[in-house]
């Protein structure tokens, strides 16, 4: 095993077929994990499964950006994102970078330029955590897709873990509404509050019926805050 593949997982988003195969061909025959998406919520979707350590985005894609893709991955991790785009203008550029971009290329590239990007951002890149999220009463260990409140292990659907472990990475912060649909749904979801008011309420019901405490604080007409060392009962709204 080489060590691209010890530490290069790449996840490549890019609407047109012929780039993430060239990407995939490319990347592979340097000894790194590819997985690639023609869509850029399915992209999303894969990072959250997956954890890469390196994205590469188109920055125009039909139903999300480039920088819509970089502010999803930013409010979760610090996973270094390369954009591509046939656009080469100055305000372009920055907007992709002020929304977390760490680097920019302009299409046609020279693929060799690209992997020398991709080795500097991977070693400046922190080492992927594989380690359990302990914070307050509760252990989420994301590899093994368990969690733990007081020593008791709760049974969550995919999406209820997903929620939560977002949550569990935000202890005591207000995430909006918005912020919450579209890191653990995809931006389609930004304007469908149902799907949030739904999981919230199923993982209240299944973290208070084991332990009498509160942990999800409702901030009216804002979001939701997270509490891992619980509430007692009555003190949430």
């Amino acid at each position: 095993m080489t060590e691209n593949t010890q530490q290069g997982r790449i996840l490549v988003i890019d609407d047109e077929a012929q780039i993430t195969r060239v990407l995939r061909a490319a990347l592979t025959a340097q000894g790194y994990q590819v997985r690639t998406a023609n869509d850029p919520e399915e992209g999303l979707q894969l990072y959250r499964e997956w954890t890469p350590d390196l994205v590469i985005t188109d920055l125009m894609m039909p139903t999300m950006t480039g920088v819509d893709v970089c502010r999803a991955i930013r409010l979760i991790a610090a996973t270094p994102v390369i954009v591509l785009s046939v656009r080469d203008h100055e305000r372009s550029k920055i907007e992709a970078l002020d929304a977390g971009a760490d680097d920019y290329v302009t299409k046609p590239f020279n693929i060799q330029e690209l992997l020398a990007r991709v080795r500097a951002h991977l070693r400046r890149a922190p080492e992927r955590t594989t380690q359990a999220i302990e914070v307050g009463d509760f252990v989420v260990d994301s590899p093994a897709h368990l969690v733990t409140v007081l020593g008791n292990a709760i049974r969550l659907t995919p999406k209820e873990f997903d929620l939560l472990l977002f949550l569990a990475r935000n202890p005591g912060k207000v995430m909006t509404h918005r912020v919450l649909l579209t890191s653990v749904w995809g931006a389609d979801a930004a304007h469908q509050p149902e799907y949030l008011r739904v999981f919230v309420g199923q993982l209240r019901k299944k973290l208070e019926a084991e332990t009498g405490k509160q942990y999800i604080q409702t901030e009216p007409w804002v979001g939701y805050r997270f509490v891992p060392e619980g509430l007692e009962a009555g003190a949430r709204d």
